[in-house]
């Protein structure tokens, strides 16, 4: 198998899903933690335990490459696993990485001292842990200067989602945009910082409204690991057909993500 994508439930399906669509021939193990969702309301230590636990099952599904498709772990969990738990022939990549190169329209090798960019109000949706993490506005700063970024803390979406329930997942997409807004008034550019939140795009951005550049990660993120692979063709691996694994009921999880992909998908136990 050649590329691992893990999420801690199912909105990594639509990274999944833009991976597909841009690497059609690419068979991938997907894993979703849906015994232990969310992660957003868990501390550090724990989505680290619960991410590496994950990225060791998909090095046994024989995945060289795994990424980490949560906004959560990548935020909690990722500098440490690279640092001290990464074996030399393996590489965990995370979400945040395409997202800044976008807002930024830099590299990521561009090591380049900070610099303005275009854009100066930015809108921050994500997970409390996401936004406790703060590792967001840390890399932005690394790249960036003259930046003012507000972070919304979008409790219960995840959740509601994960539920299928996607009446109250809009409605609580509509009354954290107004919480927002109450901090920032006028963002000029707002970034969906879960891979659970592109499933609420549409309410986003009319809660948003139209002068709003609204980031979404699924395609940055399909679109930088196809130029990665371009980079790195012996991560490819092996393998001719793809499988969905999971923590959870595996009928229940797939009856979700056929309803939010609109297409088959049948998980088995992980």
């Amino acid at each position: 198998m050649a590329v691992g994508i893990f999420d801690s439930g199912l909105g990594g399906l639509t990274v999944l899903d833009a991976v597909t669509k841009r690497l059609p021939d690419m068979p991938i193990a997907y894993l979703g933690d849906s015994a232990h969702a969310p992660y957003g309301v868990r501390d550090a230590d724990d989505v680290y335990n619960l991410t590496c636990a994950s990225v060791e099952r998909l090095w046994a599904a024989g995945c060289d490459l795994v990424i980490l498709a949560c906004n959560t772990a990548s935020a909690a969990a990722l500098r440490r696993m690279q640092e001290a738990w990464v074996p030399q022939d393996k590489r965990v990549l995370g979400v945040f990485v395409p997202l800044i190169e976008a807002l930024t329209e830099r590299q990521w090798g561009d090591n380049s001292p900070p610099r303005e960019v275009a854009v100066k109000h930015v809108a921050l949706f994500a997970t409390p842990a996401t936004v406790a993490s703060r590792a967001f506005q840390r890399e932005l700063a690394f790249r960036a200067i003259g930046v003012d970024v507000e972070a919304q803390a979008c409790g219960g979406v995840v959740d509601a989602i994960e539920d299928g329930d996607l009446i109250l997942a809009e409605a609580l997409v509509r009354s954290h945009v107004e919480a927002l807004q109450r901090k920032m008034p006028t963002p000029e550019a707002a970034i969906l910082g879960c891979t659970h939140y592109p499933l609420m795009e549409e309410a986003f951005r009319a809660a948003l409204g139209p002068n709003v550049k609204v980031f979404s990660q699924a395609d940055l993120v399909a679109e930088s690991l196809a130029d990665y692979l371009q980079r790195h063709p012996d991560l490819r691996g092996s393998g001719d057909c793809s499988v969905f694994l999971t923590t959870g009921d595996p009928r229940r999880v797939s009856d979700k993500a056929t309803q939010f992909l609109r297409r088959q998908i049948a998980f088995d136990a992980a």
